[in-house]
């Protein structure tokens, strides 16, 4: 690259100008050892502007509002499908794990961690009270290419600012934090999973701040996923990993809630607001760096 020396007092011409700001750029650019684009922080709420996702908001709103509800999920993709009618199968062993709980959804599918920010700030947790958060996060900011120590250290406080907003919402709710689950649709982000959960694991003090890790039964201990545990995209969990998750959880919805109720006062399931089927194109590979999706 020619790069023309800028000297005070000296005339120059725009292109010569355009030139040297280019060359600082990409100086910067390599001696920050960035290879990955600049993002918005974790940490910002940030809301999501597809007419589809608004809708959602809405629908989430009028859910909260409800009331009626003890156990409350937030999340991405990986907890809406759970809940969701457009996910009958999943939507059957939700119900077959926590009726009597009175669980609601919250999870949309795609969120980063700022998307729940924004819809936690908006509306969807006020005057909630749910005796029980459970929080998965996190996945759609570590997309499948490896993080830097920034990336991950700004993921890790933009989880914190959803446990800290979380408790701000709703005091007197015991928070369980569950550990990113392994993606292996690129083994190379794995070890910042790992450092991920270790960071969230620290928040945690055994009572109020819970901190549930499944992972060493959805993979093995470099993360390599067992057979059967999640979909063909090796993200989203198949139906025995979440019921994985919800044998994590329900001990410890027990010892809060004791056993489920022969009744059930939680809204009833909401599902995708754009009414398109989950079949089997639903467990296509995302790609290469898009989000856990619907």
């Amino acid at each position: 690259m020619k790069i023309e020396i800028f000297h005070p007092g000296k005339r120059h011409g725009s292109h010569s100008l355009f030139s040297l700001y280019t060359a600082l750029f990409l100086s910067a650019a390599v001696f920050t050892g960035r290879s990955q684009p600049v993002q918005s922080s974790a940490t910002r709420p940030a809301p999501r502007t597809d007419p589809n996702s608004q809708l959602a908001h809405e629908q989430l709103l009028a859910k909260a509002k409800k009331g009626g509800i003890d156990i409350y999920f937030e999340g991405d993709s990986i907890t809406r499908r759970w809940g969701a009618t457009d996910y009958p199968q999943f939507l059957s062993n939700w119900t077959n794990n926590f009726f009597g709980w009175n669980a609601a959804d919250f999870g949309w599918g795609a969120d980063q961690i700022q998307n729940i920010l924004w819809r936690l700030e908006n509306g969807e947790l006020d005057n909630v009270n749910p005796k029980i958060i459970v929080i998965l996060a996190g996945i759609n900011n570590v997309v499948n290419r490896p993080p830097n120590e920034e990336k991950i250290a700004d993921i890790t406080a933009g989880l914190k600012a959803i446990l800290d907003l979380s408790r701000k919402k709703a005091p007197g709710a015991t928070i369980i934090l569950t550990a990113i689950f392994p993606r292996n649709d690129n083994m190379a982000v794995v070890p910042a999973i790992f450092k991920i959960n270790a960071n969230l694991a620290k928040f945690a003090d055994g009572k109020k701040v819970r901190y549930l890790d499944v992972n060493d039964k959805l993979a093995d201990k470099d993360g390599n996923l067992y057979p059967g545990v999640m979909n063909p995209d090796k993200l989203h969990p198949a139906l025995n990993g979440y019921q994985i998750w919800a044998d994590g959880l329900k001990p410890i919805f027990t010892e809060i809630l004791g056993p489920p109720a022969k009744t059930d006062h939680a809204p009833a399931p909401t599902g995708d607001p754009s009414a398109r089927k989950a079949t089997s194109p639903s467990l296509q590979q995302q790609s290469a760096n898009s989000p856990v999706g619907k």
